[in-house]
């Protein structure tokens, strides 16, 4: 199994107790500046270094990852993610199964300001033969896995991977202005319209919300469908500053 990190000292040891008595651990570090290495190899992980750069999403870095693995089935999961041992052992048997799909969609348990299955089941493709796999280097992409993909069924509650997710909402924001330059990146060839600006997130909201569920989840169900739409706005007007500031730069050239 591999774990990505980043300046994990302070909450990845909830997850190492959970995964100890996998084969073998990888932990892919991000150049690290705290003391995150040692507190991994405590566990006896072996580490490897993915070198960002100025590149500031881990898909490459999972890319990375998972081709470090010596199995060839591999779990990936974050520093901020719990392993039941009901999952262990489920992904242990998959693995054994000569029959086995490839891949395995699992679904997760988003635990957020004390909320419960926020989002719930939040698939992700995160269990897979490493040989057949490969991860997109784009924002939010999921692995592509060449071979057949099975879902976990989603009243498998026991088998869902535990996301205590415990940002605080000012890192969210500086996350999400990151991720959406990222997202720039991306989608530069999309027409941004009028409609697109007013309903596109407007549905976004419409979907965390009623669609996903997150009505039932209180304030906390509101506010992150909230922040849902607030995303993809940002991601819309800075796609729109970026084809004008392109489109200005032509027109003067000419």
């Amino acid at each position: 199994m591999v774990i990505n990190t980043y300046n994990s000292a302070n909450k990845i040891v909830e997850t190492l107790e959970s995964v100890r008595t996998f084969d073998e651990i990888v932990v892919c570090d991000m150049e690290s500046t705290d003391n995150t290495i040692e507190v991994v190899r405590q566990y006896g992980c072996r580490v490897v270094t993915f070198s960002k750069g100025e590149n500031n999403i881990c898909e490459a870095a999972r890319d990375f990852a998972i081709h470090s693995a010596s199995n060839d089935w591999v779990l990936v999961i974050d520093d901020d993610e719990i392993v039941t041992d009901g999952l262990r052992n489920y992904l242990y048997d998959h693995a054994y199964d000569a029959h086995a799909a490839e891949g395995l969609d699992i679904p997760r348990n988003n635990i957020k300001l004390g909320q419960k299955n926020v989002g719930y089941p939040d698939y992700q493709l995160r269990f897979f033969r490493h040989s057949l796999t490969f991860w997109p280097q784009t924002i939010h992409a999921r692995p592509k896995v060449n071979g057949r993909v099975k879902k976990i069924p989603p009243y498998r509650h026991d088998l869902a991977i535990v996301h205590n997710q415990q940002l605080s909402y000012s890192k969210y924001i500086d996350k999400m202005n990151a991720y959406t330059d990222n997202e720039v990146v991306k989608r530069k060839s999309e027409n941004i319209t009028y409609f697109s600006l007013i309903f596109k997130p407007a549905f976004r909201f419409f979907r965390s919300y009623i669609l996903k569920g997150g009505i039932f989840n209180g304030k906390y169900g509101y506010i992150d469908a909230r922040l849902a739409s607030v995303y993809k706005y940002f991601t819309l007007i800075k796609l729109y500053e970026a084809q004008t500031i392109k489109k200005n730069t032509c027109h003067t050239k000419k």
